[in-house]
């Protein structure tokens, strides 16, 4: 067997346990999937596991952060599809939410993600994916004069803690109302940031 053929058959086993474990933790939540589970599922040894992810956590992070990548790329494309830097926030912090109510998305990325990582990994997970693109439309809107001169950090931290509540609470929310409520009540809280 050649080096590519092995390369390209540990690339394989580490898909297929990225993608098992996705589900399962999706489905059943990171606490209630064990590691002979997931190697059941992905049809490998444990062995093999530990060969790509030296824990269950560390399976989790990899999860996460191809999560995270998926969501942010999601916002930025629906963002970039404007060409108006106010348009790109607002349908961007649109897209979040609407990715954000999906119930496989919210375990993983806003329930099991803080408290496996701990607070402070999670959020510099989240900074460094969905969080830089909501920094970086506040820098344009701010440069612009659409939104007052004031420092991004906090107003970036602000949004986000907004839209994830908002994504929780959805979450739990038994009303199919509430997801057009809470872009309603996105938009207008979006708006009040405009300089008038």
């Amino acid at each position: 067997m050649t080096n590519g053929v092995r390369a390209q058959q540990r690339e394989e086993t580490r898909r297929t346990l990225l993608r098992e474990s996705r589900r399962l933790f999706s489905t059943l939540g990171y606490a209630s999937v064990g590691l002979s589970e997931i190697v059941r599922a992905a049809g490998v040894t444990k062995g093999a596991l530990y060969h790509h992810f030296g824990s269950k956590a560390e399976l989790f992070r990899a999860v996460l952060e191809q999560v995270q990548q998926e969501v942010a790329a999601c916002i930025a494309a629906t963002a970039d599809a404007q060409e108006d830097a106010w348009d790109q926030l607002t349908s961007g912090c649109q897209a979040f939410l609407s990715a954000s109510t999906d119930p496989a998305l919210q375990r993983i990325m806003l329930v099991d993600g803080p408290a496996v990582l701990g607070w402070r990994d999670w959020r510099a997970m989240n900074e460094a994916t969905s969080g830089r693109h909501l920094a970086q439309a506040l820098t344009v809107l701010i440069q612009q004069g659409t939104i007052p001169a004031q420092p991004v950090a906090p107003l970036t931290h602000l949004l986000s803690g907004a839209m994830n509540e908002a994504a929780l609470w959805l979450a739990a929310s038994e009303s199919s109302a509430d997801l057009a409520d809470t872009r309603q009540a996105l938009a207008r809280m979006l708006e009040a940031l405009r300089a008038k």
